[in-house]
């Protein structure tokens, strides 16, 4: 498994496998924006009074690729790193089977800031990214 800023353990429940007795696909994308939603509570961001100061960040894009099927029982690894790409943020998430740390999706998912209802050019991010950067120094 390659570096990742910042990783989340969690388990497949049982009414997120489908039929086949597989994760349903539509469940890795709940799993990655839970993912996003740890990280920023991490850097101290809160969704809720970001939107109170009229900051709102929505997801523009989303590109999963899956790979291998969780299935009930399992614990995975939800990892992700982030880049600046024009007025966007660009999550790389990943998921792993954490029992053999076999890939199980690879997304990327782009978002943006809305400032007072209107679209930014991301100054909100660089904000955050310097949180990134001073945390990530701070660890080694």
């Amino acid at each position: 498994m390659k570096e990742y800023l910042f990783k989340l353990k969690d388990k497949v429940r049982d009414y997120e496998c489908d039929l086949q007795g597989v994760v349903n696909n539509s469940n890795y994308q709940h799993y990655m924006e839970h993912t996003r939603h740890e990280f920023l509570e991490a850097l101290g961001e809160n969704f809720g009074a970001m939107h109170e100061q009229g900051i709102d960040a929505f997801v523009s894009k989303v590109e999963i690729n899956f790979k291998t099927s969780l299935r009930s029982g399992d614990s995975y690894i939800s990892c992700l790193n982030v880049t600046r790409k024009g007025v966007k943020l660009v999550f790389e998430q990943d998921i792993y089977r954490a029992s053999d740390n076999t890939l199980a999706t690879k997304g990327f998912v782009e978002s943006v800031v809305v400032k007072d209802g209107k679209l930014t050019r991301g100054e909100y991010f660089d904000e955050m990214l310097k949180k990134i950067n001073k945390l990530h120094t701070t660890d080694e």
